[in-house]
Order: structure tokens, then C-alpha cells, then sequence
């Protein structure tokens, strides 16, 4: 339906892009720059809607909006600004504005502020609690609470009772907890025990051990291994060298399993050579040892591959890392485990420490553990995270009785008391003290009831001088708290205009940042920071500071705002958000905004988008080209992981951005695709591990093991290409074989 539309804006070069939109559209249109004039053109024509400036000078403004909406209630209205004014926008506000269109006043704008106009007003919702508890009620309830408690407390209290210490249930906790986990430990090890002598004894084990059989091994144990959980099985021959070993990959599915042949790293560990002399102790053949091997931290068992006839072909370990070990016994026992190096005490692998805070067993404790371990266990407290807590030390042994380590079960504290005896005098204290209560009660009541109005009104004071950093509590459910929550609903309206454009700017599309406002209005949006796993994209032009060295700074802008144009589209049009620009460089995350994504999902939004990008980025040079312009060459970056996300700044100036060790990765990855010659795509294995299904959208070439700075372990990471395209038309030079020690190449290839 056409509209009859009056435009009423005070800067003439707004009014004439507004009128000329309405009239494409082929709306009848007027056009004032007069307020008087305005309330001419209303009585005469009558319009369907209203485009009203808010930065007319004075308050005639505001007289027009009050006199359209008491005399012509039907006329739709859209209130236009240039800037923020929130004074102004309340007080529109107050006479029903619900549609608010801002500078720059493009079609899309326009056409969005159409939309929400037309859009059925959300219903009204209650946003003041009701009153339970009335304030009657409040003052004279504890009174009447206090008389009962000193009846009761003066009968209790005059007989002697005599309670448990609650520290010592708290220590005959840890006690328990930590006979548990050893309990749990031997279980494990029988259950690895059990499972050795199952694969050992498997018929055609010995014959294929004899004959390096590894395809008829692999089909005998990786059943066996989805089946129990292993996490790594190694089938030696007698020199110790693999026949076959299959590690589970961290993280992967159940049936993940990375399978190698000819290693050597047992061969030299003690529970290996035992078996290979054919050493039998008062537990028989079996060996048990902790180990560190390329793969982790692992607890193995070993023992004999021995022939119907009795002659040994080979030695079969089975083992579990470190980290699956204290997680499950932490699931099982609800305690936090650490396992500590029986030579120096340090930790090996923990569940309850951070980063930066260690505690490794000062050697005395550490001496006196090992000293006392068949007659009591040690205990010591820490705080870790401002939480003290007591861990009992113990060794951990082997079904042989070798000691592999100290394991320490903590458990969080609880606030010890220890109660006495009461004596009469301490009771006839406890009574005139009760007494005295009741009138210090009644006294805190008033002053709480009447310092809290006192906040309300200082809290108001400061909002009418322009202080919009003001929150009042608002604890409680009487007429004081319902009073608390609606000034904040209230400074929080206020607040909402300038936090949501302050937080986002101009950077993400009008549906990720009015997904971004609910949420933030709901409360499922945290400024203070929240930890996810989502996926970071970094672009960044090779070259660009040598580039920029031989043109003006004017030219350099018009290149970047003619290449960040056509990039952040892409960007947002696959649901991500464009964190921030860095010169040439840009940085975007997927999955948190505008709703919470899978990881998968997240990743697999990245990788669209980059290779979306490189078709944009190809057209853009091709562009340059004709212009003789240099060509920008291109390179992308992709990580997921866990990462932490919130409002980065200050309490005037704020912006909503990601931090942490993915986004760092991320960066660092980008000189990766240096070598490349042409613009390229760079992905971590954490983001090709968890694209799961997706995988198929896309060609992936492994690039080899990389250490980057701040990381202690090396990375895997791999050149994507859109599934469509040939490598030897992509990157001719690639070389298709795999670094030494990976899968082949038709393993990555997905």
C-alpha cells in the first residue's frame, strides 16, 4: 500500500535522500524543514507517516510529536537522528515512539525501520516483581521469630549437647576419598589386566606378532580397543620394535585411532625388557609402569605374547593417559586428583590446578610420604582460586609394588567448628545476649528499610545530573525492592542506546546487532566475560607496508575501505561478527553472536567464509589490475577453541571483543601462508577436527607440524581449498606427500 509521507528534517541534504527513497517507492511525499509549516502540511494532507527529525533546536519538536499524537493517533511516526541524544529519544519515547532510524539513512536502514513499524508491538510484559512479603509484615515478622528462637534456644541451651567436629568429618572425608581412589586405581588396573590377557590370549595374535602381520593385528584389536576404551595398544616383536600400535586421538570419536608401525620409543623402558627377559616376580609376568612417550603421560601394563606351545613372540602393552586416568577418578569420587613425580614432587597432571598456580610436595612432606606409606597418609592444605583446600598424599602403586608417583585427592573446605560443652553461665550469657538482640534486630531493621529508600533517592539525584552508571540493589521482594528494580529497569533503558551502539559500532549486520540488544536486555549476554569454544577468522594483506610506502596515506585509506567493504559482508552474511580492524588486518569470530553455535557449525561458518573471501579478494585485484594498481595478496587464518568473550575497555568506553589463546594462535598462523605466492586459507587441526561431517565442503592439504610463540606443543595445520577445485590448479606447487611421522595423505583429505 502506498504511503502519503511528510518529511520534517532540519539538515536539507537528509531530507532530500529520505524523500527520494519514498518516492522510488512511489509514495506521495512533502517535505519541510519548518515546524509550523509541519503542522500546515498535516491538517491539509493528512499523511500515513511521519519521518521526524530529533535535533530541531529547542522544543517545538517535541509539541509537534505531542500534538500529532493526541489529535491524529493513527499517523505512524519515525523519529530520525544523526547522532545519539538519549534525553531526546526518551522523551519521544514517552509519546509512543517505538521506531528509531539513525544516520546513515541508506535503503536498508530505511527499509528495517519500515519493517519494525509495521511489525505487531511486542506484548507488554510485567517487569516489576509483586509484592510477597509486605513491609508490615517484614518489621513485625523477625520480632515475633526472635521471641520464639529465645524460648526455644533458652530450653536447648541450658542442656549439654555435644556435637561431632565438623572438621573431623571433614578429614574422615578426605579419608574416605582418598582410600576410594586407590581402591579405584587397583580397580582399573585389574580392569587393563583383564583386557591384556584377553588380547594376549586372542587366538591368531601370537601368528600375526610372528609374521608382522599389522593388517590381521589391526583387525584383532581395534575392535577390542573401541569396545573397552583404550587408549593405546602397542604390540611389540622381541626387539621391541612396533608391530603395531594404535593411540587414540584426543578428543576424536570413539573409533578415532592413529595407527603406526616400526616405533622404537618402548623399547628401552623396564616393563618391556622384563617381559623380553622373561622376568617373573611373586605377581607373575605382568609389569606396570608409568611412562612418558611422545603421545603423553601414560600408565601402561605389560606382559607376554606367548604361543599355544609356550614359546614368546612378542610383548603386548596396554595403556591409558594420565589426564583420562584423574579425570575419570575425579568423576568417580568427586574429589580434584593430582599425580606427583615420586623423585621431586612435582605435579605430573592435575585436575584442580591452574596454570599459574602449582604445588608441588616440599621434599620433607614428599620424604615423609614415602617414609609412612604402609602406616598413614600425609595431609596439606592450599589455595588455589581463593578456595583453600586439603589434599591427602599417598603413593601410588603398582600390582608389583613398585611406587610410580604420589597421588593427591583434595577436597574443597568447609568452615570448621568445633563446639563445647555449654555451661550454665555460658547459657544465661547466651540468654541476656538474646535479649539484647531483639532490641539491636529491631533497631538494624528500620535502618536497613530506611537506607535503602536513602539509596533510591541519591541513586535518582545522580541520574538527573547525568550519571547513568547507577545501580541500585535490589534485593529482597518488598515495596522497597520492587521500587530498587524499577529505577534500574529504568537507568538500564537509559543505558541500553548508548552500550549497544558503543559496543558494537558499525561492524556487524542490523540482524546480529539486534540479536546482540535482546540479548543483552535479557541478560544471556555477560560484559564481564564468558568462556566458549567458537572459531576465529584473521585476514591480513603480505606485504602491505611495503606497498603503502609508495603511495599517499589518502590513497592507502581508499584501498583498504574499497577492500574491508567487500570483505565484511562476507563475513557477516555467514553469521559472523567482525571483531576489529588492525590496518590491513581484520579479525572475526563465529558461533557466540548472534546466537550460541556448535563448534561445528561455527567452524564450518568460518570456512565458507574464507573461501568466499578469496573469490571477492580475486575480483577486487582484477579490478587493481586495470588500474595498475599492485594486487593485494591475501592471507587467511582459521582456529577454533575456547576462547573468552565480553566488553573489553572502560566504564565510559567499552567494546564487546574475544581474548585468549585461540585468538593469539590464530594471528601467529597467518605468517604460515606466507610461503604460498598467492592468497590462501590456512586451518588448524582444532577446527578440522571438529567439522565432523562438514569436512566434505572442503579440500584440505596438510602443511606439516608447526611451533608457534607461547605454545609449548606443536601444531598441525593444513592449506584449505574449496572441495570444487584441482590442487594442481590451485597450487601447483604443493608437495601432495605427508611430513615425517603423519597419516598418509588420503587420511587428512575429507
Amino acid at each position: 500500500m502506498p504511503f502519503k509521507v511528510l518529511v520534517v528534517q532540519s539538515d536539507q541534504e537528509a531530507s532530500k535522500t529520505l524523500a527520494e527513497f519514498f518516492m522510488r517507492r512511489g509514495d506521495t511525499v512533502w517535505q519541510t524543514s519548518d515546524l509550523a509549516e509541519a503542522g500546515a502540511l498535516l491538517e491539509a494532507h493528512l499523511p500515513n507517516l511521519v519521518l521526524l527529525d530529533l535535533h530541531f533546536p529547542g522544543g517545538e519538536w517535541l509539541n509537534l510529536l505531542v500534538a500529532l499524537r493526541q489529535k491524529r493517533p493513527p499517523i505512524q511516526v519515525i523519529v530520525t537522528n544523526q547522532k545519539p541524544d538519549i534525553q531526546r529519544e526518551m522523551l519521544a519515547k514517552g509519546q509512543g515512539v517505538r521506531v528509531f532510524l539513525r544516520a546513515p539513512f541508506t535503503p536498508r536502514w530505511i527499509e528495517s525501520a519500515l519493517d519494525r513499524l509495521l511489525a505487531a508491538p511486542p506484548p507488554k510484559r510485567d517487569i516489576l516483581p509483586k509484592v510477597r512479603i509486605p513491609m508490615r509484615l517484614k518489621i513485625t515478622l523477625p520480632y515475633a521469630i526472635l521471641a520464639l528462637l529465645f524460648a526455644v534456644a533458652a530450653a536447648f541451651l541450658l542442656t549439654r549437647y555435644v556435637l561431632d567436629s565438623i572438621q573431623e568429618r571433614f578429614v574422615n572425608q578426605l579419608v574416605d576419598a582418598g582410600r576410594l581412589s586407590a581402591d579405584w586405581m587397583v580397580q582399573e588396573e585389574n580392569r587393563m589386566l583383564d583386557n591384556l590377557r584377553l588380547l594376549a590370549n586372542t587366538q591368531g595374535v601370537a601368528e600375526a606378532v610372528i609374521a608382522h602381520d599389522a593388517d590381521r593385528l589391526r583387525e584383532i584389536c581395534l575392535p577390542l580397543a573401541v569396545n573397552f576404551g583404550e587408549e593405546a595398544i602397542d604390540l611389540l616383536d622381541l626387539q621391541g620394535v612396533s608391530v603395531i600400535s594404535l593411540h587414540h586421538n584426543a578428543g576424536g570419536r570413539p573409533e578415532d585411532y592413529e595407527i603406526t608401525q616400526g616405533d622404537t620409543s618402548l623399547a628401552a623402558e623396564s616393563i618391556v625388557q622384563k617381559v623380553i627377559a622373561q622376568q617373573i616376580d611373586n605377581q607373575g609376568d605382568k609389569y606396570a609402569a608409568l611412562i612418558a612417550v611422545p603421545w603423553g603421560d601414560y600408565f601402561y601394563i605389560s606382559g607376554p605374547i606367548i604361543t599355544p606351545d609356550g614359546t614368546m613372540t612378542g610383548i603386548l602393552l596396554i595403556g591409558k593417559s594420565l589426564d583420562t586416568l584423574t579425570s575419570q577418578l575425579r568423576q568417580s569420587t568427586l574429589a580434584q586428583v593430582s599425580i606427583y613425580r615420586f623423585q621431586d614432587g612435582a605435579p605430573i597432571v592435575s585436575t584442580l590446578f591452574l596454570a599459574d598456580q602449582l604445588f608441588p610436595i616440599p621434599s620433607d612432606q614428599l620424604q615423609s610420604v614415602i617414609q609412612a606409606q604402609d602406616a598413614e597418609s600425609a595431609i596439606r592444605r592450599f589455595t588455589v582460586a581463593s578456595t583453600n583446600y586439603s589434599e591427602i598424599l599417598h603413593p601410588w602403586e603398582a600390582r608389583n609394588g613398585e611406587d610410580l608417583g604420589v597421588m593427591g585427592i583434595a577436597l574443597g573446605e568447609n568452615l570448621f567448628v568445633q563446639p563445647s560443652l555449654v555451661t550454665r553461665t555460658q547459657a544465661l550469657l547466651v540468654v541476656a545476649l538474646a535479649f539484647l538482640g531483639v532490641v539491636v534486630v529491631g533497631v538494624i531493621v528500620a535502618n536497613r528499610i530506611t537506607h535503602s529508600l536513602a539509596r533510591v533517592v541519591e541513586a535518582t539525584t545522580r541520574v538527573a545530573d547525568g550519571n547513568l552508571d547507577v545501580k541500585v540493589p535490589s534485593t529482597g521482594d518488598d515495596e522497597v525492592a520492587v521500587l530498587a528494580h524499577a529505577f534500574n529497569y529504568m537507568v538500564s533503558g537509559l543505558q541500553e542506546g548508548v552500550i549497544y551502539r558503543d559496543l558494537l559500532g558499525r561492524t556487524v549486520s542490523p540482524q546480529v546487532r539486534e540479536a546482540l540488544r535482546r540479548s543483552f536486555a535479557s541478560g544471556d549476554l555477560r560484559l564481564e566475560g564468558q568462556n566458549t569454544i567458537a572459531t576465529v577468522l584473521m585476514t591480513d594483506i603480505r606485504d602491505f607496508t611495503r606497498i603503502s610506502e609508495k603511495v599517499e596515506p589518502a590513497t592507502i585509506l581508499t584501498w583498504l575501505n574499497e577492500y574491508f567493504g567487500e570483505l565484511v559482508p562476507v563475513v557477516t552474511s555467514n553469521n559472523g561478527v567482525v571483531d576489529k580492524f588492525e590496518g590491513d588486518a581484520m579479525l572475526a569470530f563465529f558461533g557466540i553472536l548472534p546466537t550460541p553455535l556448535p563448534p561445528e557449525q561455527s567452524a564450518a561458518s568460518a570456512c565458507l567464509a574464507a573461501i568466499e573471501m578469496l573469490k571477492v579478494i580475486t575480483r577486487i585485484n582484477e579490478r587493481r589490475a586495470q588500474r595498475g594498481e599492485p594486487p593485494l595478496i591475501t592471507g587467511i587464518s582459521i582456529n577454533t577453541g575456547t576462547l573468552t568473550a565480553g566488553g573489553l575497555g572502560t566504564t565510559d568506553r567499552m567494546n564487546y571483543t574475544v581474548i585468549g589463546d585461540t585468538v593469539n594462535t590464530t594471528q601467529r598462523m597467518q605468517d604460515c601462508s606466507r610461503g604460498f605466492g598467492e592468497s590462501g586459507i590456512v586451518v588448524s587441526e582444532n577446527t578440522l577436527s571438529v567439522l565432523h561431517d562438514q569436512r566434505g565442503m572442503f579440500r584440505f592439504e596438510p602443511l606439516g607440524e608447526h611451533a608457534f610463540k607461547g605454545k609449548l606443543e606443536q601444531i598441525w595445520i593444513y592449506r584449505m581449498f574449496p572441495i570444487i577445485e584441482k590442487a594442481d590448479s590451485v597450487h601447483p606447487a604443493a608437495d601432495p606427500s605427508p611430513a615425517e611421522g603423519s597419516l598418509p595423505a588420503e587420511t587428512v583429505q575429507v
